[in-house]
């Protein structure tokens, strides 16, 4: 069967864009807060800026580590949940549905104990990863202080909102973001600057207020799971619920994907600690490019979520023809993604930047050559981000995946980008394309797997037993 890139398919995208506007719009609103963050610790200096973009750097591998255990959790929910509603061994498929989420929380509470450890005993050794500057490592500390107990809270909730959009509830985790922002936003204001009767606590009041935000967002979404939720129907005491008989299955999907987002994760610190030693400008000007990178590709992992979504409920009902060519659909759409966020950048780069005013004339001219690198790769990354973070992850190809994101990662682009900087000392522009570089080759890669289909792999509900 032949299979194109572009077809008049009016279901299909109805059913995509129904999943990935709400998650987009989630996206959009943490980037919001994100950007509220930068904005206000960036108007009291260049290194209350830089401190806490490098604290979040150390934080955000957390982060990506809970999105490769909610992600890896994804795959099975979606399948599982596509077996109960095809009425395909329903009473396994539901059970193994709560086994996925229950391994899936306990993971996520054991990483955050593990990273809120490290924060703990060790924040100038962390903070030395980025920055030999002893006045950003200080106010850096001073973050973390307040930052110890976050992970716990994003963690619970970043994953268990993975899993309910992966059985359509996208409403809800929208809903709580909204409330998060002006949260994080009234918190912000008041710890940072000292309004409203709180202590000015400038660089500590920006980690005051994350923590504020995190913890209503965690109510929220771990309360509408444990007393709410009728799709997977998961309970407190389901936490304490035997799993040896679908461990087998989740180490084989699930663990892949924690292990390739958990190294591209470190890898993608290595990037940020490049661009730290390339000095303070170039890391206060890639804090606010990175804020509208990610303003550029809400749709895109929107979409890329959606497609691991629709490809795992598709093959859950056996449907192997119809997945190859949601595949092909899912190709063609991120090539238009890809360049309607091109130029995006293209029209805000400018308006973004005149925002930061407590940046110097240097930093505002380093800012604008990266935006111009990042119109440019983002074509590439939002093509391969919606095949293999969305399409072929949703298949089950994970071990593929983990092996060729890394092996792009590390052997191509991390290189590239050290004799960009330290040894051919190139321009901003060539320095960003190069760090990125992998970004390019994963896009023809990525078809090809595609068209390949051997990332189409059988998943079954566990071993029978407990």
């Amino acid at each position: 069967m032949k299979y194109r890139l572009f077809e008049k398919e009016p279901l299909f995208y109805k059913n995509v864009f129904t999943l990935a506007l709400p998650i987009a719009l989630q996206s959009l609103i943490t980037i919001g807060v994100n950007m509220l963050d930068t904005i206000m610790v960036g108007s009291l200096s260049e290194e209350a800026l830089s401190a806490t973009s490098l604290a979040n750097s150390f934080i955000s591998i957390y982060q990506i580590f809970c999105m490769g255990l909610g992600m890896g959790a994804s795959v099975l929910v979606s399948r599982y949940y596509g077996m109960k509603m095809s009425n395909e061994e329903t009473d396994k498929a539901s059970h193994a549905l709560k086994q996925t989420v229950c391994l899936m929380l306990r993971l996520t509470l054991l990483l955050a104990a593990l990273f809120a450890g490290a924060t703990a005993l060790i924040p100038r050794t962390i903070m030395r990863m980025y920055t030999e500057e002893e006045p950003i490592i200080e106010l850096g500390m001073q973050y973390f202080r307040w930052s110890i107990v976050t992970y716990f809270f994003l963690g619970t909730s970043l994953t268990t909102t993975i899993a309910l959009r992966s059985v359509r509830q996208v409403k809800l985790p929208l809903f709580v973001s909204i409330g998060a922002f002006f949260v994080n936003l009234g918190a912000n204001y008041a710890f940072i600057f000292g309004e409203f009767g709180a202590p000015r606590m400038e660089v500590a009041g920006a980690a005051i207020g994350t923590l504020i935000a995190r913890i209503f967002e965690a109510a929220c979404i771990l309360g509408y799971l444990f007393l709410k939720d009728s799709e997977i129907m998961f309970r407190v005491k389901d936490l304490f619920m035997k799993t040896e008989s679908l461990l087998g299955e989740y180490i084989k999907i699930c663990i892949p994907v924690l292990i390739s987002d958990g190294i591209l994760a470190i890898g993608n610190n290595m990037v940020a600690v490049i661009i730290g030693h390339l000095g303070k400008t170039m890391v206060a000007a890639n804090a606010i490019t990175a804020v509208t990178q990610q303003l550029s590709t809400v749709v895109v992992q929107g979409v890329s979520q959606a497609g691991a979504i629709v490809t795992g409920q598709t093959l859950g009902t056996g449907d192997r023809e119809g997945t190859m060519k949601q595949g092909y659909l899912f190709f063609g759409l991120g090539l238009g993604l890809g360049l309607v966020s091109a130029a995006f950048i293209a029209i805000a780069k400018n308006p973004i930047i005149s925002y930061y005013t407590g940046v110097g004339p240097e930093t505002q001219r380093t800012a604008g050559s990266l935006m111009l690198a990042i119109s440019l790769i983002i074509i590439f990354q939002a093509t391969n981000s919606i095949m293999t973070k969305g399409v072929l992850r949703g298949g089950g190809d994970t071990k593929m995946l983990m092996i060729t994101d890394n092996i792009f990662l590390w052997v191509i682009s991390i290189p590239l980008g050290l004799l960009a900087g330290f040894v051919f000392k190139l321009p901003a522009f060539w320095i960003y394309v190069c760090l990125k570089s992998d970004q390019i080759i994963k896009t023809f890669w990525s078809f090809m797997r595609l068209k390949s289909g051997k990332w189409i792999k059988k998943i079954t509900t566990g071993k029978a037993g407990a």
